[in-house]
């Protein structure tokens, strides 16, 4: 086996070494999480995300950055309520037709917000949440206006809060895993070198084929389908909605600043700045009250990423971390010997093939142990 085989065999066994430790620290949260306060945290990160996740569809992939991706938690949230309200209907599977009726009206809105780039978007994705929040505060009759929506819990009574905590925990790190394992498979497929390719230069991948607006605009109805998905289980959990609060521009520039905090190009990037981003404003909220100072850290926060870490922690460390590594170079040098053992090693039809060469050009094979250089895949 030679050393480039190895080392990617051994990548791989510490990538699911790192997975296996990951999930094992998530599923024992709740069992060692100091009190409900603590577990109720957790969820809240959970949530996050989740919510970043699901915006790292349209972010991570095409490059496109949306602050107004609080319009679909808060259609999803709202929309799981108003079933289990209005119809009677299991709260698991309202949550589901909420997640596809808010995929399904993302459909016109990504056709039309779509056709637009860069700052153009960013500002049509902030006009739909105050659109939204404009309309769901205003129709008091069905909504409940400014008063709020309260949310019927999916479990009885004999449930009590901390419990419920930690079952929401379990239900949010689920929708989690589906969202992250959906990213993954995406990452690997030709759809996602489509989208990637949209990333880094639309214009050519237009040139070479590439279906940018079908390619962006499947993206951008899976991102809105798990952005809901979130939002539906959030109200569930919570049993209160807030119009003010669901579509606020805010909550998208937490999507945004978790996504860049760990790294929009990479998997596990949404999940640890929600990690972090998600323990910072519960803690900022918990030690100065109903101030504002909260909005003043992530501010800060998000300055330092911009400045120091454009492309977020896990590109940073992955890059730190290749440093140290032997570089890989596109000729590496073997002996007489080693040749001859890959020759051996490779049958009787390599072997005829360098016969037939050897023939052809009237050379032959020096015998010495000299070194010799070999073209090998970096």
């Amino acid at each position: 086996m030679s050393t480039t085989d190895r080392r990617s065999r051994g990548s791989v066994a510490l990538k699911a070494v790192g997975l296996l430790v990951l999930a094992a620290a998530v599923l024992s949260f709740p069992s060692v999480a100091a009190n409900p306060f603590i577990l109720s945290v957790g969820v809240v990160i959970m949530s996050y995300a989740v919510l970043a996740t699901s915006w790292n569809f349209v972010g991570g992939f095409t490059g496109y950055i949306s602050l107004g991706h609080a319009a679909y938690s808060g259609l999803g949230g709202y929309a799981t309520g108003l079933l289990v309200i209005h119809t009677g209907v299991n709260p698991w599977l309202g949550m589901l037709l909420a997640g596809l009726a808010v995929a399904v009206l993302a459909v016109p809105i990504g056709i039309a917000s779509l056709r637009v780039r860069g700052a153009s978007f960013v500002i049509v994705s902030i006009a739909l949440v105050l659109i939204l929040l404009l309309v769901f505060q205003s129709w008091g009759s069905f909504t409940g206006g400014s008063n709020g929506l309260r949310v019927p819990r999916p479990f009885g009574p004999e449930v009590l809060r901390p419990e419920q905590h930690e079952r929401f925990f379990y239900l949010h790190a689920a929708l989690l895993a589906v969202a992250l394992l959906t990213w993954w498979l995406i990452d690997r497929s030709r759809f996602g070198m489509g989208l990637k390719a949209i990333r880094e230069d639309e214009d050519k991948a237009q040139a070479l084929g590439v279906p940018t607006f079908t390619y962006k605009l499947i993206a951008f109805v899976v991102s809105a389908f798990f952005t809901a998905l979130g939002g539906g289980l959030y109200a569930l959990w919570f049993g209160f909605l807030d119009p003010i609060f669901q579509f606020s521009i805010l909550v998208g520039s937490y999507m945004v600043l978790m996504s860049l905090l760990g790294g929009i190009r990479s998997l596990f990037g949404p999940f640890l700045g929600a990690v972090i981003v998600g323990y910072a404003v519960e803690y900022f909220k918990n030690q100065y009250g109903d101030t504002q100072f909260h909005l003043v850290a992530m501010g800060l926060l998000l300055g330092l990423v911009v400045l120091f870490m454009p492309d977020g922690i896990i590109p940073a460390a992955t890059n730190l971390v290749d440093r140290f590594r032997p570089q890989k170079t596109s000729i590496r040098e073997v002996t007489q010997a080693e040749l001859a053992e890959q020759r051996r090693t490779a049958g009787p039809e390599a072997a005829q093939a360098d016969q037939q060469a050897r023939t052809d050009d009237g050379t032959d094979i020096p015998t010495s142990d000299s070194t010799v250089t070999e073209g090998a895949r970096s």
